[in-house]
């Protein structure tokens, strides 16, 4: 969707007689249906004059094509400026403009981000460059109209406001390749940026290129299938095994008809594979040229699939990024706007009232939004109150929006060696379900120890790393999370004073990737780092929001004691309620290892009780 669209007459016409904000507002009323944000009104009346400077002098032709505030198709991402025309060979041509009113910034250690001065404070965003690539990234991806015609994109960044550094922070060495892809204009260079536009669009004709790009169908290209079938080759992360493949092959069939709406759920408890499912289905749907896309509540389970899948570099990451999404993107979206929505961890999907969520029910928005959606899920996985994605909810909003439900259990256990014994111990322990397991598992299938000290955890989660196992050390969130000056996870948060024991929460730098970074060793994670992932060892730390009861025979959560502001509001004299979700987290940490799990216990009562359930007394 295109909120504004013009030649470049009519532009420079609406600019020089200030009518260009106005004019923009009130597309964007028309069409999004709201009012923009003072913020944005400010930008347009502010860049819009530096980008008229800049048009007028560059001499281009009054019939280039404009386009203000595109809205990418599938996505809800905005392209700030697009200007289309032809070049001295008369070959068809579209510029994105990323634009900024940044007067400084800072070189990031996180990969393609920077620091600067947004919404009163240093903020982390990313890269201009970055940016403007993806954007021009996805038209090449996913237009048709783009992608089969001989029309050609470029992108840039236009710093207006931006005097260039020496040296230059955007310009430093691990943004090269991003810059080279999306080049970068700072204030003193607008005659460079005028020369740039005239080369490539100075002949006009542009007007009718608008139309192309607006209505070019969302469909994956054959180089982008051919970029996804590249990081499966060879991917030892993604190879279906045995049920796996049943599923996924089922997944399929029902997607690919695309003749009446479908919601498929997938139920599987930890280890049966849902998210090696998930990723290939992508892959497979991809494949087949239907416009799908993965979508998972959590950033760091999103993060590390990327990483996990892209494994040749930034851009190739930065290209099937473009293939991820959070829940929380489709409360604007049209129906059926998708051909496929792929949902992991749908358990965590979230209702009205979440932060920095504006809808009402994320369950909703995904089944309006898609032809086919496909719920990978887990009940007994929910770890807030505001957990709304269970089955009985999918299938209610399904039956509601006449979508057609189909349902396929996995059984198969492909996590903790195949013990799936351990898996029902783990439930019956912690008062989640009744499984009959009540001393537990064959000890040669899957490892397990508890420790007197957390030192002795830590120690053999080093020892098992240091032999080229995954491992990492996890702990229940009985402490609070120091945010600001921890970038580099620095502070010890994770303190226990009788063993001398302090550790730091991941850090700020590493809080998506912390799973798969180096540094991710020497730093405990916990239920928002962890969720979906897996490890061949884990550490956790069971702090004192879980206890024992030992005259009761139950377990319990300890409001006080339990850290997670969010994960506890509306909780305070719901008790049972919050030790269900508490003893979720619990299960979901003592399940990401493949091989073992080393627990420590803070309360010494539900020490004595897992021991006596282990028959160790």
């Amino acid at each position: 969707m295109i909120v504004y669209s013009s030649s470049v007459e009519k532009f420079k016409e609406d600019v020089s007689e200030n009518k260009i904000a106005p004019n923009i507002e009130q597309a964007y009323i028309n069409k999004l249906g709201k009012r923009p944000a003072q913020s944005e009104w400010r930008a347009w009346n502010n860049s819009m004059q530096f980008m008229d400077k800049v048009i007028r002098n560059s001499k281009v032709a009054d019939d280039c094509g404009v386009l203000i505030e595109y809205n990418i198709p599938s996505t809800s991402k905005r392209i700030d400026f697009v200007i289309a025309g032809r070049d001295q060979e008369d070959k068809k041509n579209f510029i994105i403009i990323e634009l900024k009113q940044w007067e400084s910034a800072e070189a990031s250690t996180k990969e393609d981000i920077v620091k600067t001065y947004i919404n009163g404070s240093i903020r982390e965003t990313t890269h201009p460059s970055y940016q403007a690539w993806s954007y021009r990234q996805f038209m090449y991806d996913m237009n048709e109209n783009v992608y089969k015609s001989e029309m050609k994109g470029h992108s840039i960044a236009f710093l207006h406001n931006y005097r260039q550094k020496d040296p230059e922070p955007l310009k430093s060495e691990p943004y090269h390749k991003l810059v080279s892809q999306a080049p970068l204009f700072f204030s003193d260079e607008v005659r460079k940026l005028q020369e740039f536009l005239f080369n490539y669009v100075g002949k006009g004709k542009g007007v009718e290129l608008l139309y192309e790009i607006e209505n070019g169908r969302i469909v994956p290209s054959k180089s982008l299938i051919d970029h996804i079938d590249g990081l499966f080759n060879g991917n030892e992360n993604f190879v279906l095994l045995d049920e796996q493949k049943i599923a996924f092959e089922t997944i399929m069939s029902h997607a690919k008809q695309q003749d009446h709406d479908a919601t498929i759920i997938v139920k599987g408890g930890p280890g049966t594979g849902k998210s090696v499912i998930s990723i290939n289905a992508l892959g497979g749907l991809l494949r087949e040229r239907l416009n799908t896309v993965f979508v998972a509540p959590n950033q760091s389970f999103r993060n590390v699939m990327v990483e996990m899948l892209a494994q040749k570099g930034a851009l190739s990451k930065a290209r099937t990024k473009n293939l991820f999404m959070g829940s929380g993107s489709f409360v604007e979206a049209k129906e059926n706007e998708f051909d496929v929505l792929i949902v992991d961890e749908a358990h965590r999907l979230k209702g009205k009232g979440t932060y920095m969520y504006k809808g009402v029910n994320q369950v909703d928005d995904i089944i309006k939004s898609s032809r086919v959606n496909v719920f990978f899920v887990d009940d007994y996985q929910r770890v807030r109150l505001n957990d709304i994605g269970t089955v009985a909810e999918i299938k209610r909003v399904a039956n509601e929006r006449k979508s057609i439900v189909y349902e396929y259990e996995l059984h198969a256990q492909f996590r903790c060696s195949g013990a799936d014994g351990y898996l029902n111990w783990i439930d019956d322990v912690l008062h989640i379900r009744d499984t009959g397991n009540y001393n537990g598992w064959d000890k040669d299938s899957f490892e397990f120890q508890m420790f007197d000290s957390p030192h002795d955890v830590l120690s053999q989660i080093k020892q098992k790393q240091a032999e080229g196992h995954k491992a990492r050390m996890t702990a229940g969130f009985a402490w609070t999370w120091t945010k600001k000056g921890n970038s580099h996870g620095e502070i010890n948060d994770v303190l226990i004073p009788e063993h001398d024991f302090a550790m730091p929460w991941n850090g700020e730098d590493i809080q998506t990737t912390w799973a798969v970074h180096q540094a991710g060793v020497d730093q405990i994670g916990c239920i928002h780092t962890t969720q979906g992932l897996e490890f061949d060892y884990v550490g956790v730390i069971i702090g004192n929001d879980l206890k024992y009861d030992p005259e009761a025979t139950k377990l319990y959560a300890d409001y006080a004691e339990y850290k997670d502001t969010g994960g506890k509001k509306g909780l305070k004299d719901k008790g049972e309620e919050l030790t269900k979700l508490v003893a979720n987290i619990y299960k979901v940490l003592l399940t990401r290892g493949m091989k073992g799990c080393y627990v420590y216990c803070c309360d010494e009562n539900l020490k004595e009780y897992l021991a006596k359930r282990l028959d160790l007394k």
